[in-house]
């Protein structure tokens, strides 16, 4: 996706494609494939896009569909978040080659208003500042039915009212208090408590390392130390299987009674906004209301 290398927390550095190499690597790709679709715009080609419903799916579908607008094109998208017989769906890689084959009579050219949206979501979501990105999150899309609810999910990377965490920070903690006792553990409980897919288990392992550091921290080893570095600039294996356990800071912070961006300081990028102490963006998932730093 354009400006994006991993999703799914949506950073405009560091979400959507490969999920791995260097800057210039990642750029090379991501811009490789934009010329791929610009000429097959441009020649008339036949363009089919298959998405689903999780943050990662539709943020290339804005992506996409807007670089379909700059050309002109309007190509033909199957996108779903359901599928019959399979009530726990996460995504078109659970579905046979048979399976995926029933879906193809199911493409429709996209509508120039899912055009228009998708156009102007982009930009919000590259913007500096998240107030129109939160009002289309808020709102939703009609033309883009699926589209809302991702972008909320995104919003919830900003630090909440109250704890200052994250979701996917809330989520580890919890799993981690359930008694998920490894970095491993603590992500598949955490995916396990998320509506649609988010995340790849390196960007987890960066913020329960955030949470790992530093007097204030909010996670330790089960001998009392600091996480170490995650992969991929640290050793992978090591720290995918290291025995871990909540700080008392962590379980206060967990039933609110600790801010986390107070303890631990934050810097952080959500698409374009990018958090930190000096301006501190947060999201009330609750009341769906964007705070603006103070």
């Amino acid at each position: 996706m354009r400006g994006i290398d991993d999703a799914p927390v949506g950073d405009v550095r560091q979400h959507g494609g490969p999920a791995r190499g260097s800057a210039a690597a990642i750029l090379a790709s991501l811009q490789g494939r934009d010329e791929e679709l610009r000429r097959a715009f441009a020649d008339g080609a036949e363009v089919v896009l298959w998405f689903e419903h999780d943050l990662y799916d539709q943020l290339q579908l804005v992506d996409v569909l807007a670089l379909a607008r700059e050309k002109g094109a309007a190509p033909s998208a199957i996108v779903i978040d359901s599928f019959p017989g399979k009530p726990g769906f996460r995504g078109l890689g659970e579905l046979t080659a048979e399976e995926l084959e029933t879906l193809w009579s199911a493409r429709a050219e996209v509508s120039e208003a899912a055009l228009e949206t998708a156009s102007a979501v982009w930009d919000a979501f590259r913007a500096p500042e998240p107030v129109a990105f939160a009002d289309w999150a808020v709102r939703g899309a009609s033309a883009l039915p699926l589209l809302g609810p991702a972008l909320g999910r995104l919003l919830e990377e900003l630090p909440a009212p109250g704890d200052g965490l994250s979701a996917t920070e809330r989520t580890a903690l919890r799993a981690i208090e359930a008694g998920a006792s490894t970095p491993t553990a603590a992500f598949l409980g955490a995916q396990d408590l998320e509506p649609a897919p988010f995340l790849g288990d390196s960007w987890f392992f960066r913020a329960l390392a955030e949470l790992g550091r530093g007097e204030a921290r909010l996670v330790e080893t089960a001998d009392g130390d600091e996480l170490p570095t995650p992969p991929p600039l640290g050793d992978g294996r090591r720290f995918a299987g290291l025995p871990i356990r909540p700080t008392a800071t962590g379980r206060r912070a967990l039933a609110g009674d600790e801010d986390r961006v107070e303890l631990l300081g934050i810097d952080r990028w959500v698409g374009g906004t990018h958090v930190v102490p000096a301006a501190v963006w947060r999201w009330d998932p609750d009341r769906q209301r964007l705070l603006a730093p103070t």
